[in-house]
């Protein structure tokens, strides 16, 4: 299985902002749409993620009321993404690697989708499931090597 199944499975909407808008109307946004990362898009390119970690670090850096913090001041730049076609136990590897719950999905500088770590656990579920399904299936029709007559 690689990234672009996960993608199709969960479908192409991609959450965003910008690093000008505030944190505080980010966060609304995030907990609104029950979703734990956003995209920050500036001037039409990935400019970083922002996610719960990072907005936990800063309400903790300005002692729980970020007034006047921009995404910008505390998104993660630069963030580790990977390809459509990356298999998915490299990208779990990735994952716990960069300790990334979140990761852009990027092809030729285009962004795809973000892929999280509870989309990789229900596609794999879902890939043993059919897999599952499939052998079993087999198993009930193994021929048992007596013939009609």
């Amino acid at each position: 299985m690689q990234v672009k199944e996960i993608i199709s499975l969960k479908g192409g909407t991609l959450y965003t902002t910008t690093p000008q808008q505030l944190l505080a109307a980010a966060i609304e946004i995030m907990a609104d749409l029950d979703v734990g990362s956003l995209v920050v898009i500036d001037g039409g390119k990935m400019a970083g993620m922002l996610t719960f970690r990072e907005v936990l670090l800063a309400l903790k850096a300005h002692n729980v009321c970020p007034v006047d913090v921009t995404v910008g001041d505390v998104m993660l730049k630069n963030p580790v993404f990977v390809g459509s076609g990356t298999e998915v136990n490299d990208l779990r590897q990735m994952m716990i690697e960069t300790r990334s719950r979140y990761l852009p999905v990027v092809d030729d500088g285009t962004l795809l989708g973000v892929v999280s770590l509870h989309d990789v656990a229900k596609a794999v579920l879902e890939e043993q499931h059919f897999e599952n399904k499939m052998l079993k299936n087999y198993i009930k029709n193994w021929p048992d090597g007596k013939e009609d007559h």
